[in-house]
């Protein structure tokens, strides 16, 4: 469809561009569900370079942003943005034809070590979305 067409060619104008860190990750998303494999590795290649790497795992996070207080008995949970952003970047690794390699599988497997520990205590998120 046009209108499809359309939408791939403005989202290729705008990553073109700098974008903030949760922008790129809709957009690895968007494309690797469009098929546009160039487009997906190059976001997530971007994206790689901003990952907050940590304890065994990795996500992402606002720039900017306090770093976490270390306090006995308390377990920090990321804001839902955050959970919300890694999750699509997990999404674009998973999402590509005809397969995920097995590096991006192992990439993938410390972004959902990450999600994990983002769970409360009956097994849900900070946020419904």
């Amino acid at each position: 469809h046009s209108v499809v067409r359309n939408a791939l060619f403005c989202l290729e104008t705008a990553a073109e561009k700098e974008n903030h860190v949760y922008t790129k990750a809709l957009m690895a998303y968007a494309f690797a569900l469009a098929g546009k494999e160039d487009k997906r590795k190059a976001l997530l290649g971007s994206l790689e370079k901003e990952a907050v790497k940590k304890d065994g795992s990795v996500h992402w996070q606002r720039p900017g942003k306090e770093p976490e207080v270390d306090l006995p008995y308390y377990r920090y949970r990321a804001p839902s943005a955050e959970v919300e952003m890694t999750a699509y970047v997990l999404l674009a690794h998973l999402t590509t034809q005809p397969a995920p390699s097995q590096e991006e599988l192992s990439f993938a497997s410390l972004i959902a070590k990450w999600i994990s520990g983002q769970q409360n205590p009956n097994g849900g998120f900070s946020s419904t979305q």
